[in-house]
């Protein structure tokens, strides 16, 4: 990666392009990469003062922290975990988050460890037979609203206990004024297994992301903490480009001309611990009582299974998004998604502009299906 930041310093010679890559996040890199693979040059910008977007790590006390939240590499796609591997050794972390409910401790996701401490029994069948009966007493047919969706599918117990609270911290509204479809499917799982994922393939790169997209961009010129507007309004008249992949918010792109289309959004609180060794046991502690302002707590160094004296953890408040802050999880309602058809019209008339990842498709994206649709992009682009 080749760090242009700040006045260009080519001695007034326009450098010619053939992307402007907007956003250095895991979509732009991938990108960026796959093209300079190909033989052609990308330029990459991102408004923020680093790259790998909200997968960025810092070291802090010695531990990897995840400063926008943790992500946790799963896929059952072996050409997508092979080509993170070019890029990091990952190692055998396997997400198994516990929740809080009051005083009580459960696993997750739900399976008959959770079970067994919610009633006290030892097998599948119990449990099943507790779970049907309590569906079968709700007489619920077509749900209406979230929070008859998730008792047709789990029952009351898991429901007000597990799922209730997190839900509407999470969505900021309650669960009876929440779309059915949000929750489409809740996994029961009756097995002891406390496994988050079902994919093959689960792992933390050693040191974090930012190492994999710095080994992404290699070789490519990228400036930082510029955005696209700026970029256009500061005269950068010394490059030029043929096309651009812009992975940025859409509305934004068209100047929020027809509306703002909304996310959620999250606040961390990062606290250094210095001499605790263990604050919680587990990277992952879930908050489930709405009362508990924050949905979960991240201790950063179990992901890596720190040794360290120390410890670093981080609360995340969920919140409304609002021009400024940084949006995480599209609201994808029917009245989003019909707004945003309607930017995807005006998007498509760009005939020189891609656009990709989270913000630009206006789609939450796992990383391995972030990978995927960015060589989605690169194989269309070259096959013009």
């Amino acid at each position: 990666m080749q760090d242009v930041s700040g006045a260009m310093s080519y001695k007034g010679k326009t450098m010619h392009y053939d992307y402007l890559v907007v956003g250095a996040g895991l979509f732009g890199a991938v990108f960026a990469h796959e093209m300079k693979k190909q033989g052609k040059t990308c330029y990459v910008i991102d408004k923020r003062d680093h790259v790998a977007g909200n997968t960025y790590t810092e070291n802090r006390l010695d531990i990897t922290v995840y400063k926008y939240g943790a992500h946790i590499f799963h896929t059952s796609d072996k050409a997508v975990w092979d080509y993170v591997n070019g890029f990091a050794e990952f190692n055998h972390y396997v997400n198994s988050p516990v929740a809080v409910y009051k005083e009580e401790l459960y696993n997750l996701p739900f399976n008959m460890n959770t079970f067994s401490k919610l009633w006290n029994i030892r097998t599948p069948q119990e449990a099943k037979d507790i779970i049907a009966e309590q569906i079968a007493e709700l007489s619920i047919t077509e749900p209406k609203n979230l929070e008859e969706q998730a008792l047709l599918l789990v029952g009351r117990d898991v429901y007000e206990k597990l799922v209730k609270g997190y839900t509407e911290k999470q969505w900021g509204r309650e669960c009876k004024d929440l779309p059915a479809f949000i929750i489409k499917r809740l996994p029961l799982r009756f097995t002891y297994d406390n496994n988050y994922f079902n994919d093959r393939y689960q792992g933390i790169p050693i040191g974090g992301y930012t190492k994999i997209i710095e080994k992404m961009l290699d070789g490519i010129d990228v400036q930082l903490g510029v955005s696209y507007q700026e970029f256009l309004k500061s005269g950068q008249g010394k490059i030029t480009y043929d096309k651009i992949l812009y992975t940025g918010m859409i509305d934004e792109y068209f100047d929020f001309k027809l509306g703002y289309l909304e996310y959620r959004t999250i606040r961390f609180e990062t606290e250094e611990l210095p001499r605790v060794d263990n604050y919680q046991g587990n990277a992952v502690v879930n908050y489930t009582e709405r009362e508990v302002p924050y949905t979960r707590i991240i201790e950063h160094k179990h992901f890596e299974f720190g040794a360290q004296k120390d410890t670093i953890i981080s609360r995340e408040y969920p919140a409304e998004w609002q021009p400024g802050k940084e949006p995480y999880y599209p609201i994808n309602d029917d009245k989003n998604n019909i707004l945003y058809q309607q930017y995807l019209k005006l998007a498509e008339e760009e005939k020189n502009v891609i656009f990709g990842g989270r913000l630009g498709n206006y789609k939450y994206y796992d990383m391995d299906k972030t990978i995927l649709a960015a060589w989605d992009a690169v194989e269309e682009e070259m096959k013009r």
